[in-house]
């Protein structure tokens, strides 16, 4: 166990040395205000305070850790040891920077509860973010910080050692829109087939339509050959929101779709994907998730936000309240990368209430559409993009997670080559 002596113990300062310790190094740690117990302590001990003590390793604290409320922080960004760090300290420290201030800055996602610039979408975007401003966002700065820490206790109790943490990889996909052509209802359809005499693919669509082509979106059989062939254990989000400008997936009383979903459900972990309407609204968010549940005969406890539509912390507090437990939407649309400048799951701390949740984040790393539709680049450079990231969280043996969609999975027109990125990808994970 792990002794951390501090002048005033707050949720905030509980938060982040329980993340640190007990949820990414896999230690027990215990918090004191008490001068004597700490100094009697023969075991690894730290002191987090604004001097040093007689014994132990020493943090400089900031002010950080110990406020409450929302205010907008003064941070300069220096380097130290080859990597960004902040909230800077007087030399007696063991850093010369805060690394347990500065990572629930990061983690807690403060600085999207300050004045910022929103998408169309209603998002906070990335460029507002201190990690793309500094130019961070391609690494999982809070990790590296907390190896950081865990090789300076080695060095000073050299009988101590952490657990040996391990690189994971994980797969998830969203299915937007199961079926291309197929299972939309005779309205869908039929306007379909009007609208695809301008768009030159009348004829596939009825070849898919009457059974004569597969659906290019039916990529199924396909993913669970993959994922079989690299010992893979994915997880799927399921749309089941009512058809809308932005959520068009299959009607959910569609017997196909519902066969598709609990086929899956029976080898693999499946969650929901709230719909676009669902993030201001609690009573679609909770119609969505018991169609979920009446699918598959489980409970559901794992969400991904559609679009990404994340606002804090209504979006986590409405994810709570339906009694869902791992929530898989921390990251952006537009930026691969670190949003919350991390690669290992944590808890959701709520800065308006000052609470530690149990909702777990899971932040993913990249996403296919990103690549496609905002950086524009090709599959090539995606996957060599892919290759650095995995390889920067492969350095710290967090875990990596990728989004992809079963529709990106075709090989088929805007999205010819991009099977070989995903299975590119898995390979690479498994080295």
């Amino acid at each position: 166990m792990i002794l951390v002596y501090t002048h005033k113990i707050t949720n905030r300062l509980t938060y982040i040395f329980t993340t640190v310790f007990k949820n990414v190094l896999k230690v027990d740690v215990k918090l004191t205000n008490e001068l004597e117990e700490y100094e009697n302590y023969t075991g690894v001990k730290i002191s987090y305070t604004t001097t040093p003590l007689n014994s132990g390793l020493f943090f400089q604290s900031s002010n950080l850790l110990f406020e409450t409320g929302i205010t907008e922080q003064d941070i300069s960004v220096f380097e130290f040891e080859e990597h960004k760090c902040f909230f800077s300290t007087s030399k007696l420290s063991s850093f010369p920077f805060d690394p347990f201030a500065a990572s629930f800055y990061l983690i807690s996602r403060y600085e999207e509860y300050l004045p910022h610039i929103k998408d169309a979408h209603n998002r906070f975007v990335a460029s507002e973010s201190l990690a793309v401003q500094e130019n961070f966002i391609e690494e999982p700065l809070v990790n590296i910080w907390i190896n950081k820490i865990a090789k300076k206790i080695e060095s000073e109790y050299a009988n101590f050692k952490f657990p040996e943490q391990k690189f994971e990889y994980l797969s998830t996909l969203d299915i937007d829109n199961a079926y291309a052509y197929k299972h939309k209802g005779f309205l869908r359809t039929v306007g379909g087939l009007i609208k695809s005499f301008s768009q030159q693919n009348f004829g596939k669509r009825i070849k898919v339509i009457t059974g004569k082509q597969n659906d290019p979106y039916d990529t199924f059989s396909y993913q669970f050959e993959i994922h079989k062939k690299y010992n893979i254990a994915p997880t799927y989000f399921f749309l089941l929101g009512d058809y809308g400008m932005n959520d068009k997936n299959i009607p959910v009383k569609n017997k196909t779709f519902q066969s598709l979903i609990k086929s899956i459900a029976d080898y693999h972990q499946v969650g929901i994907h709230p719909s676009y309407g669902s993030n201001s609204s609690t009573v679609i968010l909770q119609k969505e998730i018991k169609r979920l549940q009446d699918i598959t005969h489980r409970n559901t406890t794992k969400s991904r936000q559609h679009f990404l539509k994340l606002t804090l912390p209504s979006t986590y507090r409405n994810l709570i309240d339906n009694d869902i437990e791992e929530d898989y939407t921390m990251g952006y649309a537009e930026q691969a990368g670190f949003r919350a400048s991390i690669c290992s799951s944590y808890y959701f701390y709520d800065l308006d209430t000052e609470v530690s949740t149990k909702l777990k984040i899971v932040p993913f790393a990249v996403m296919e559409a990103t690549y496609k539709y905002y950086l524009k680049i090709s599959p090539e450079k995606a996957l060599s993009e892919i290759q650095k990231l995995m390889q920067k969280v492969k350095e710290v043996k967090g875990t990596f997670v990728s989004v992809w969609h079963n529709e990106s999975l075709s090989d088929e027109d805007l999205w010819k080559g991009w099977r070989v990125v995903y299975e590119k990808m898995l390979e690479e994970a498994q080295k």
